[in-house]
């Protein structure tokens, strides 16, 4: 799959305004952006450390993904995502190697990233995402 570097961490949060004053007041790190998802039923905030990024997830629905994902599990990391060139084609390599697709097709995701999800139980418990940036 040959990726580039990770693109950024995700963690989920029951709430950004309370986990964003740990990582710009105890990390001294920046938020630059906070994003809503609608169809993914989440709100982002994005702060950088090098070239990685993390990504904070808080649910704006008790249903979607990310709510679930705290109520099995609590609150933290979520995924790790990939930066990666070709992503149509590093699914289907993915596919024809086993590898369970959650999105057998890219989608757009925050930050305008053209993103699709590997199923954990593919890829040893972690949620995977792999991220291209087509603007690049």
């Amino acid at each position: 799959m040959e990726p580039t570097h990770i693109e950024h961490i995700g963690i989920a949060v029951k709430s950004l305004d309370d986990a964003i004053p740990f990582y710009e007041d105890v990390l001294g790190l920046k938020c630059y952006s906070i994003e809503e998802v609608k169809d993914q039923k989440v709100k982002t905030a994005f702060f950088k450390v090098g070239q990685t990024k993390i990504e904070l997830l808080e649910s704006t629905d008790p249903e979607g993904p990310v709510a679930k994902f705290i109520d099995k599990r609590g609150q933290g990391i979520h995924h790790m995502a990939f930066s990666v060139s070709g992503i149509k084609e590093k699914l289907e390599r993915a596919e024809e190697k086993g590898v369970r697709l959650i999105d057998s097709k890219p989608r757009k995701g925050a930050e305008g990233l053209d993103i699709a999800f590997l199923h954990p139980k593919s890829t040893f418990g972690v949620l995977t995402e792999l991220c291209e940036d087509k603007t690049k």
